[in-house]
This record gives C-alpha cells, sequence and structure tokens, in this order.
C-alpha cells in the first residue's frame, strides 16, 4: 500500500512538472522571440523551449555557441553565457 502511494505521488509531481514548462497565454510567441534573439545579434537559434517561466534556448553568437534566457513577454534576452 505504501508503494502504491509512492508511485500515485511521484506521478503527480512529474506531471505538474511538465505541464509547468508551456508558454503562458501572454508570451510572445516562440517565432517572434527567435526574431528578437536574431535581432540582438545570434547569427542562429538552434533551441528555443519554455523553462521555469521565461523561454530558454541555444545558438549562435559572434561564432560562439551561446545558452541564454529570454523574456517571455517581451523576448530581451535577460541572461546569456557560453554554452560548454
Amino acid at each position: 500500500m505504501k508503494f502504491a502511494a509512492i508511485l500515485v505521488l511521484g506521478s503527480l509531481a512529474m506531471g505538474s512538472a511538465a505541464r509547468a514548462d508551456q508558454p503562458g497565454p501572454d508570451w510572445m510567441p516562440m517565432e517572434q522571440v527567435k526574431a528578437k534573439v536574431v535581432e540582438s545579434g545570434y547569427s542562429q537559434v538552434t533551441k528555443l523551449e519554455a523553462d521555469d517561466g521565461q523561454w530558454e534556448g541555444e545558438g549562435i553568437k559572434n561564432g560562439q555557441k551561446m545558452e541564454f534566457h529570454a523574456d517571455p513577454k517581451t523576448g530581451a534576452i535577460v541572461r546569456e553565457k557560453p554554452d560548454k
């Protein structure tokens, strides 16, 4: 019985985590975010997804592979660092 309860609680926790990584209704659409990222100096966006309440992605900037986080409503880059 205890094992079954752990399985149910575990699957509930995983299900809510999966739903949390979806763009909100007031978020800028993915294609517009990609365009904003390119406008900010990226030559290519190779990955973009909703994660922890913001857009998270990877791309190429000045010939270097970078990771970035973008504001969900404006598409502005709020954090970036070289991807290792």
